[in-house]
């Protein structure tokens, strides 16, 4: 089943009437060149007003030791102002929230895809029993502006209680009690740098009034996606159906403690991980561009006649050309050509391994072949 539209409220969002901006639901796709956004976001030079983002928050004193008790992640002794993530399982594993995490000694704060934010904090509520924890969808009251850690220094994040509202993506660096499925030291995310930053309406406003006299230098979705991409970093908006496990993203790396207490899911996360194989498993792809035609999510991919999975994720990189996340059956080679279906055309690919047919009970690191990538380094 695919995951719902992306909307969040519009009503706090800053007004987009900036030169060349192309705005849909609220949420700026692009400011008229996604590609130069992309190379902008990229070298740290622009920020991204990121309107498909949601805030979730949770007050209380009980609230990490509560959060750590019902999710994937390790988070009772949470640091104020630590990044981690987390994800939500269903009693069979499969996930069915995704969450960044920071607190600041008197809230933890959720930042998730604007259409979770609603479901996660309505799952949250009822989850509360007894325990002194309070939660609201915050979504109202921030605009989530994305961004190297150096450019989004210079944005004003709010600080309620002292501490900046600034989460740090700990992609793909192994978290503790993580485990990578994928390579480590070749990972074309090693040098990801992004921080994602919780603003006061009023002060995004601010920020695109600078975008407007030229002051400041802005950035969609569009770019900000196209980045995650390439550095195969899983999105619940995308990378998630309503099968999906964490070891098929390779997300055991940074949202899973596997050896933290009891929480709903973790039978299953333990017997893939260490006595089976995940179902499917992510790939990259490398699209053939000379169509110029990009596969939706849900696009079918195939080896030969046979269907073998389908698209997740894709974008037009401004070094990599086109490229997509997709899911695959867990046998299909790791050499084979495969194609992509669209309405218009089959699109060749060429792919690499994300997570390898051997993840689980015998893990192994993929070898890095057929798509170049600038940010891989041979070895």
């Amino acid at each position: 089943m695919p995951r719902p539209d992306w909307r969040r409220r519009t009503d706090v969002l800053p007004s987009l009437d900036l030169p060349g901006a192309i705005v849909v639901d609220g949420v700026l796709q692009h400011l008229g060149n996604p590609l130069g956004e992309q190379r902008a976001l990229d070298r740290g030079r622009a920020v991204a007003l990121l309107g498909d983002r949601g805030v979730v928050a949770v007050t209380g004193p009980d609230r990490l030791s509560w959060l750590d008790s019902l999710t994937s992640q390790a988070v009772a002794r949470l640091a104020p102002g630590e990044s981690t993530e987390l994800l939500v399982l269903d009693p069979h594993g499969h996930v069915e929230h995704a969450a960044s995490v920071l607190d600041d000694t008197e809230t933890t704060w959720l930042i998730v895809d604007a259409a979770d934010a609603e479901p996660l904090a309505a799952w949250l509520m009822r989850m509360r029993f007894r325990l002194r924890v309070e939660i609201g969808d915050a979504s109202g009251d921030f605009v989530v502006v994305g961004g190297t850690d150096a450019a989004v220094r210079g944005v004003p994040a709010a600080e309620p209680a002292g501490h900046r509202l600034a989460w740090q993506d700990p992609w793909p660096r192994v978290q503790p009690g993580g485990h990578a499925y994928g390579p480590d030291e070749h990972h074309p995310g090693a040098d990801w740098d992004w921080t994602e930053v919780l603003v006061r309406p009023d002060d995004a406003a601010r920020l695109v009034d600078d975008a407007r006299r030229g002051e400041r230098m802005l950035a969609g979705s569009l770019a900000a996606d196209a980045l995650r991409i390439a550095a195969w970093r899983p999105r619940w908006r995308t990378e998630v159906d309503d099968r999906a496990l964490p070891h098929e993203a390779d997300w055991l790396r940074t949202a899973v403690h596997l050896s933290k207490g009891c929480y709903r899911g973790q039978e299953t996360v333990a017997k893939v991980h260490n006595l089976g194989h995940p179902p499917r498993r992510l790939v990259a792809l490398h699209l053939d561009g000379s169509d110029s035609a990009l596969p939706g999510t849900g696009s079918v991919v195939r080896m030969g006649e046979d269907a073998v999975g389908t698209i997740t994720s894709s974008a037009l990189h401004h070094e990599d050309g086109p490229i997509a996340l997709a899911l695959v059956r867990r046998n299909t080679p790791i050499d084979a050509d495969l194609v992509v279906d669209t309405d218009d055309a089959a699109i060749a690919a060429s792919q690499i391994a994300i997570v390898p047919p051997e993840a689980g009970a015998v893990a192994g690191v993929p070898r890095i072949t057929r798509l170049s990538r600038r940010k891989v380094v041979e070895s």
